[in-house]
């Protein structure tokens, strides 16, 4: 079975909003990733750790409309552009989804990506996507939370974990580490 984990940098008040402050990141604070804090490459090694274990992306629709022109192009992402990938969308088509970037494939419901799980094959990373991880969350789809948890308060914006009233749910920490610029890398495995 295919572990499916949520990849992310997050304010400490639980924001995921805007972290890069790229194209289709409206937060007011867009950017807070790399404004004000100090730049520390081994506070974000995680991310090439990551490249490693990938074996495919998921995406939601708005998080693959903005990645995946810039991501096509770009060389700090060259790695990810032939993994599959896959976008859970009841609205997109294959006429949006973007030439150049490898083979994507279009899901439409939680259940095709537990079937997507249930293949052969390595991880598959979720980067950005806040309301597809809180729908894979609440449908216990989620294995893993590799959270860089930056030294600010946004306030308002889009989180990672859903309001509702539901069961608890236990994580246990695999790996954390801090740095000197204040962020703070936690691994959490869900416990099932």
């Amino acid at each position: 079975m295919r572990e499916l984990i949520y990849t992310g940098f997050m304010s400490l008040d639980g924001v995921l909003d805007s972290p890069g402050g790229g194209p289709g990141e409206d937060h007011r604070s867009g950017g807070w990733v790399f404004k004000d804090i100090e730049f520390l490459p081994e506070a974000v090694a995680l991310k090439g750790e990551e490249l490693a274990e990938t074996s495919a992306l998921l995406f939601g629709r708005r998080s693959y409309q903005a990645f995946a022109p810039v991501w096509r192009d770009s060389e700090d992402h060259a790695a990810y552009k032939e993994l599959p990938k896959y976008v859970l969308s009841t609205t997109l088509t294959d006429e949006d989804l973007l030439d150049g970037w490898g083979h994507t494939t279009i899901l439409r419901s939680t259940e095709e990506v537990d079937e997507l799980k249930k293949q052969d094959g390595g991880a598959i990373f979720i980067h950005g996507s806040a309301e597809l991880a809180r729908t894979l969350a609440e449908a216990d789809l989620i294995d893993r939370y590799h959270l860089l948890v930056f030294p600010v308060l946004l306030g308002a914006g889009k989180g990672l974990f859903s309001r509702a009233d539901r069961d608890k749910r236990m994580l246990r920490l695999r790996d954390a580490a801090s740095y000197p610029n204040g962020v703070v890398k936690l691994i959490y495995g869900v416990e099932r």
